[in-house]
């Protein structure tokens, strides 16, 4: 969930509009179709979140006992002329794509409709951009703090942040080729087919449906964590379906992003998972799936039924999902 409108949103909402179609060729939703839903979905599961970690999670991790030093405060001299320099070298990044984006015809704008936005160069190369500018950034930084003096110097920094990342680009070979003997086998394709079909003979309440679907979903998200993929499956069946039982599209799409969302804390296919793991070692060093898992086990259960009872009120209360 998010306030803000982000690029899946879209991808979501033309996938239930040809769910739509189905149904009703003339009706389609827009890309704010969730919006109020999503921001006061944003406030209430963030308050139990915050309830969560302070009551629950926080008091069982204990006093830490690592070996992270407890520094003063107090900014050296170094220190702020360094992140002078990381500032001017921030803005200098900011203006130097700002030229290659702004002025028409500009490289890094799309060549036949001059967007910026869509299949231009701009989006494409986003992680290259990215990467750029946490480069020009930590090594402005690294030269006006007076840490790096050569080019040496960079080159070993850059060295020391992969050397942290270690058991995690160990990890991703294993975790690829596990994946892609997962889909290969379309296993999860037949689950989520299996689910949706025996959900729609039940001949449930529109209400009890919509909660099933949250259910479903949550249940395959431990085998199929992409948000698109499912839905790609289950908008054909589950949108004619609901919109037959006077249920909007925009209440179906928002039950599964509830449904979609908890269970990604907990699943190993989850591709950060692997990444999370690694962080966790940082401060336990024997912290391994079980350990993230096991912190992880109460957001995820809290947050599914908080927010399906959530998501049951606002259908109950008829308000509005979107704009």
């Amino acid at each position: 969930m998010n306030v803000f409108i982000v690029p899946v949103d879209g991808i979501l909402t033309g996938i239930t509009n040809d769910a739509i179609h189905i149904v009703d060729p003339n009706r389609n939703i827009s890309l704010t179709a969730n919006l109020w839903f999503s921001a006061a979905s944003v406030i209430i599961m963030g308050i139990i979140v915050a309830l969560i970690t302070d009551r629950i999670i926080e008091p069982r991790l204990g006093r830490y006992e690592g070996d992270h030093l407890v520094e003063s405060a107090k900014m050296s001299a170094a220190e702020a002329r360094g992140l002078r320099f990381a500032f001017w070298g921030l803005i200098g990044v900011l203006v130097f794509i700002t030229l290659l984006v702004a002025p028409p015809g500009a490289p890094l704008r799309d060549p036949e409709t001059g967007a910026i936005i869509g299949n231009s160069p701009f989006m494409n190369s986003l992680i290259v951009t990215v990467a750029v500018l946490f480069f020009a950034v930590g090594t402005a930084y690294g030269i006006g703090a007076g840490t790096m003096k050569s080019t040496n110097d960079i080159v070993n920094a850059m060295i020391k942040a992969i050397q942290g990342l270690a058991g995690l680009i160990f990890l991703l070979p294993v975790i690829s080729q596990f994946l892609a003997c997962f889909n290969y086998t379309n296993m999860s394709t037949i689950a989520a087919l299996s689910l949706a079909d025996a959900l729609k003979t039940m001949n449930l309440p529109a209400l009890w449906l919509l909660i099933g679907f949250v259910i479903v979903v949550f249940v395959l998200d431990l085998i199929i964590t992409g948000a698109i993929p499912k839905w790609a499956l289950f908008a054909p069946v589950f949108v004619p379906l609901l919109m037959r039982l006077n249920v909007t599209p925009e209440a179906v799409l928002a039950a599964y992003r509830v449904g979609d969302s908890p269970i990604n804390a907990i699943t190993p296919l989850n591709a950060y998972f692997a990444l999370i793991v690694t962080f966790a070692q940082k401060y336990q060093k024997d912290a391994g799936v079980g350990t993230v898992v096991a912190l992880m086990l109460p957001y995820v259960l809290v947050l599914m039924v908080a927010w399906t009872i959530f998501l049951a009120a606002w259908y109950l209360a008829r308000l509005p999902w979107g704009l």
